[in-house]
């Protein structure tokens, strides 16, 4: 392996330990519920599910996960009902 290669590799685990580098503006992903496997996306600082649960309650336990998972990489979210 060539010397910069080894170099990017270096500064790619540095980057990985330093999380706070890193904020998600926007993304989808499929989260396997235990019911059925849910769309998650997040956009404009906002948390959209395909759930029923999301639908009526603006919250749920596949966005509290994902929450969980990313801590401190994405901005302060907005209120739904701003």
């Amino acid at each position: 392996m060539d010397y910069g290669m080894i170099s990017k590799i270096e500064k790619a685990k540095r980057y990985a330990e330093q999380r706070d580098r890193i904020q998600f503006l926007s993304f989808e992903v499929t989260f396997d519920g235990d019911n059925s496997p849910h769309t998650v996306q997040y956009a404009d600082r906002r948390w959209q599910c395909d759930c029923s649960f999301f639908r009526s309650r603006g919250v749920c336990s596949h966005t509290m996960a994902l929450e969980r998972i990313l801590a401190g990489m994405l901005p302060e979210s907005v209120n739904v009902d701003s």
